[in-house]
């Protein structure tokens, strides 16, 4: 596939088929992700993949925080139950974890490559037929989660990727042109 077509036919993939991924095509695609433009070469990522059985402590841990912020038990249960399940429904996690520099420019340029690494992985997953989703969700900031990845003091999850076979693919929303972003100064 041509990198333009790649480019405007991926997707973010929120449903996946009930099939696992290769770790071995995931270990090789990231290979090849992480050859991003990294100034002063930090390389200050690293990868925590959660599949299989490994996903029943991610959604447990889900499973409970939700629980903690409904007052009515019923409603609890069900409300809990039903993150339970949509974490357990995704084949596999691939959390992206950034040790931060302490100087910010850069903890900020390796942010950025960290990034690129994210996408990079994500269009060459496409490629391979896979489908993933990069997420940022409020539960990366709270120790339950951090801990139950591995993340020390220190290091940031820049991401959270649902990976997997897409069961559904959403169709492609509108971008502006960027013709209509530049600003020239001649």
């Amino acid at each position: 596939m041509e990198l333009a077509q790649l480019l405007k036919e991926r997707r973010s993939v929120h449903v996946f088929e009930n099939r696992p991924v290769a770790l071995e095509l995931v270990k090789e695609l990231l290979d090849t992700a992480v050859w991003v433009p990294n100034h002063r070469m930090t390389q200050p990522w690293r990868f925590v993949i959660v599949q299989g059985e490994g996903r029943r402590k991610l959604a447990d841990i889900v499973r409970t925080l939700r629980e903690k912020n409904e007052s009515d038990p019923a409603k609890a249960k069900e409300i809990g139950q039903k993150f339970y399940d949509k974490f357990m429904s995704i084949p596999m996690f691939l959390a992206v974890v950034m040790t931060e520099h302490t100087h910010p420019v850069t903890r900020e340029e390796d942010y950025a490559s960290t990034s690129c690494l994210i996408h990079n992985f994500s269009l060459l997953a496409w490629e391979q037929g896979i489908g993933l989703v990069w997420e940022t969700y409020p539960l990366l900031h709270l120790t339950e989660f951090r801990e139950a990845l591995g993340v020390k003091p220190g290091e940031k999850i820049v991401g959270s990727l649902h990976v997997g076979y897409p069961a559904q693919v959403p169709a492609a929303q509108k971008r502006k042109s960027a013709r209509e972003l530049v600003t020239l100064i001649e």
